[in-house]
């Protein structure tokens, strides 16, 4: 396989490899504005994510891709779906609010708790934190796509089906060229 593909390789003439290497980047590019246009357009840092954990059935289930927004002037309220990070966790988590705490000053603060769990996220949070600020948030959940992103859950937890999806993408591509 990687043989017969060093052999195509070979065969192409350095045009015929630069228009490739040039399609391959065009669509990377095109991907890459996308993401930068969905980011201005939702006002969130990440506008799709995918829900990794079963915290928050029966509303969304592992797998599932999340649309996000994160306008600065809509408030936080009880009851809405959020996504948010934590100091010191790569991952964002996706959880329902549970409890709205106003300072004097205007300031809102938040509390989270994913459906399915029996207490609040507390515990989850950053030592010494018992609230979440806006400034946490990545976005709140507006829309979804069921299972849709259970490919991405995939490849992460099993790498090999990461090189078997790129393999077959890579076999697709040399049978239907031109």
């Amino acid at each position: 396989m990687i043989d017969g593909f060093l052999d195509d390789l070979k065969r192409m003439n350095k045009r015929q490899f630069l228009y490739q290497v040039l399609s391959f980047g065009m669509i990377v590019s095109s991907a890459l504005m996308i993401w930068k246009g969905l980011m201005v357009f939702t006002g969130s840092e990440s506008p799709i994510v995918v829900v990794l954990s079963g915290s928050m059935e029966p509303a969304f289930h592992r797998g599932d891709l999340l649309f996000l927004t994160n306008y600065e002037e809509e408030p936080v309220r009880v009851g809405e779906i959020v996504v948010f990070k934590i100091e010191g966790r790569d991952i964002p988590i996706v959880h329902r609010v549970l409890k709205l705490h106003e300072k004097n000053n205007g300031t809102i603060k938040f509390l989270t708790k994913g459906d399915n769990n029996s207490v609040d996220d507390r515990g989850l949070y950053a030592p010494g934190q018992q609230w979440l600020e806006k400034s946490d948030m990545v976005g709140r959940a507006r829309g979804f796509l069921p299972y849709v992103g259970m490919v991405t859950i995939l490849m992460n937890e099993y790498p090999k089906v990461k090189f078997a999806v790129l393999a077959c993408l890579g076999l697709y591509v040399l049978v239907h060229r031109e």
